[in-house]
């Protein structure tokens, strides 16, 4: 097991990256302000690890109750978050009570923003169980519900208190959510990593081969990068944007073809990809370094072609995101391997153009 800590102060938090590590008590334990919790999952992980957890918990004299949700990016609304409430409430759950996340991005969004509501605020613990959600959604505090409109439009900072990534629960993940967690796995060499981009190049097939040690690796990585990005900016004024690279394409596409249609990482894939077909309109990167990026997404099993929304609409779209300031559209885009900028100087016209080049 490996450790990380993403300092804020006195909210600050470990992230334990490891295998087996839902059978262990001691890393949960010191986390908990009353030996009580509830853990909100879904149908697809229950069956796979619900089980465990709760004997874990249990046998250390917790008293553990459960949820369990639909699963799926069409659930992540209020009615859903509802759930989540009345099981609080049914147990007569306190404000000392801890929520566990045990689930993927969606689980760990919602279980995050009703933890934030629930009495002004209970403690919350992320045990993320998809690739995606181990390097990206559980580390940082974004909880969130999507509206019609915009995805995660809706929600609240609010930290864990402890993130607890147990890799050998990905044995079960299914290969076209493990290519989609490799979607923010290879966002990290290209904003600010390049050095990992690399080691991305030369072992992404041992990564979809399931090897739990270049798993292992690349999850420390990525969460490593990511804890370093929310200790300098936790509330996203600044540095904590460049994250989103392809995010704002790849939002639009989520929307647009109806939450649940794409995967997310399949979204900010192919949104990663419009937004570098921009930055080379506009002088910022080369061809060759388009090429490069484009071929590791197709060797991770990626799409690299958004749908044909029509540019108008991806355009439309884009005009919610959460990094819209003054009306002006502000992009993260790259000038080259390891360097992401935000910038709003992009023409209408280009991003216009870039869209329609990147779409079938």
């Amino acid at each position: 097991m490996q450790t990380l800590t993403v300092s804020l102060g006195e909210r600050s938090y470990p992230i334990h990256v490891g295998t087996d590590l839902l059978s262990r008590a001691e890393l949960l334990l010191p986390h908990l302000k009353q030996k009580k919790v509830l853990v909100v999952t879904n149908t697809t992980v229950a069956p796979l690890y619900l089980d465990r957890l709760m004997a874990t918990l249990t046998g250390a004299g917790v008293s553990a109750l459960s949820v369990v949700l639909p699963d799926g990016e069409q659930y992540k609304t209020w009615e859903t978050l509802n759930l989540i409430f009345d099981a609080l409430l049914g147990a007569h759950c306190e404000r000392s009570t801890t929520l566990i996340a045990l689930g993927g991005g969606v689980i760990g969004d919602m279980g995050g923003f009703a933890a934030s509501c629930y009495q002004r605020g209970m403690p919350f613990i992320q045990v993320p169980t998809t690739l995606l959600s181990q390097v990206d959604s559980s580390v940082g505090g974004k909880t969130a519900i999507n509206h019609p409109l915009g995805k995660n439009m809706v929600g609240a900072f609010y930290q864990p208190q402890l993130v607890l990534a147990d890799i050998s629960t990905l044995d079960t993940l299914p290969d076209r959510e493990l290519c989609a967690g490799l979607a923010e796995v290879i966002k990290y060499g290209l904003i600010r990593d390049p050095d990992f981009f690399v080691w991305l190049e030369a072992n992404v097939e041992s990564l979809l081969a399931r090897d739990r040690e270049a798993l292992a690796f690349a999850v420390n990585r990525s969460c490593s990068n990511k804890a370093e990005v929310v200790a300098n900016d936790e509330r996203e004024t600044g540095e904590r944007a460049l994250l989103n690279l392809g995010h704002t394409f790849g939002h639009a596409i989520e929307t647009g073809m109806g939450y649940g249609e794409w995967l997310h990482g399949e979204a900010v894939s192919a949104g990663t990809l419009i937004a570098l077909e921009l930055s080379r309109r506009m002088g910022l990167l080369t061809v060759d370094d388009v090429f490069r990026v484009k071929n590791l997404f197709v060797r991770a099993g990626l799409p690299v072609c958004g749908p044909k929304l029509g540019a108008a609409r991806y355009l439309e779209l884009m005009r919610h995101d959460k990094k819209v300031q003054d009306g002006k559209l502000r992009l993260v885009l790259l000038k080259g391997i390891g360097q992401a900028v935000i910038s709003d100087a992009a023409r209408e016209s280009d991003i216009l153009d870039a869209i329609d080049a990147s779409c079938t």
